[in-house]
């Protein structure tokens, strides 16, 4: 799928993977029930709640992140995409619209999808409106496009969602819940906000009760 920059009817996309079940002390489940096999991350047919929304401070907390927001997006240098999809137990949880851009930016343009509402089709904004790091739509497709060729890290992201990330936390859900991460399917031991977002990747953090399958995949045919 085009960017909506460069087709207006369609939305961007991008691969990355979370999943997080469990919440506070309510007791966890095994994480040998999940096991990696999936091909693909979505679950069909579930529409995911929306636990984190979009923060209403995207260019703050880009900068907090270490990030410089810009007036467009910068596609030469450094243009990937990675999947994110959230779980709490075995449950899909939204990964915004929105996340590093300024919606509210008269620059910025808003497109009703029959899935959700997605931002993009930015041509120049008079000030900085979008990071280089961010999500068009609600797909769980992060993108990275951005003038520097670094690659941009798990961790940046969820700063600028404002969600906390930690190896013992996601959010409100820490330890003793178990968590566990995976990227392209396979168990991930290292900090979690490390985790680069290079192009194709799909990562996943699991809190508590796990969904019957690890995705090793996104589809990232639309991306």
């Amino acid at each position: 799928m085009r960017s909506p920059r460069t087709m207006p009817l369609a939305i961007a996309v991008a691969g990355l993977v979370v999943a997080v079940a469990g919440c506070g002390n309510a007791p966890g489940g095994s994480l040998a029930q999940a096991t990696a096999g999936s091909n693909v991350s979505a679950s069909p047919g579930a529409r995911p709640a929306v636990l984190w929304p979009a923060p209403p401070d995207p260019m703050a907390r880009t900068v907090e992140a270490g990030l410089k927001p810009g007036p467009k997006e910068f596609l030469q240098a450094n243009h990937v995409h990675a999947h994110l999809d959230v779980f709490v137990d075995g449950k899909p949880i939204t990964v915004p619209a929105g996340i590093g851009i300024k919606i509210d930016d008269p620059h910025v343009r808003r497109f009703d999808e029959p899935d959700g509402v997605a931002y993009g089709g930015i041509d120049l904004c008079n000030v900085p409106c979008i990071s280089p790091l961010h999500t068009h739509d609600a797909t769980g497709i992060i993108h990275t496009e951005s003038s520097d060729p670094k690659p941009n890290t798990l961790g940046e992201f969820f700063i600028e969602w404002g969600v906390e990330l930690s190896d013992t936390c996601v959010g409100e859900h820490c330890a003793p819940t178990p968590i566990a991460v995976y990227t392209n399917g396979e168990r991930y031991e290292g900090d979690p906000g490390a985790i680069e977002l290079t192009d194709r990747k799909e990562i996943a953090i699991v809190i508590g009760t796990p969904p019957p399958q690890i995705p090793k995949t996104a589809d990232f045919s639309k991306a």
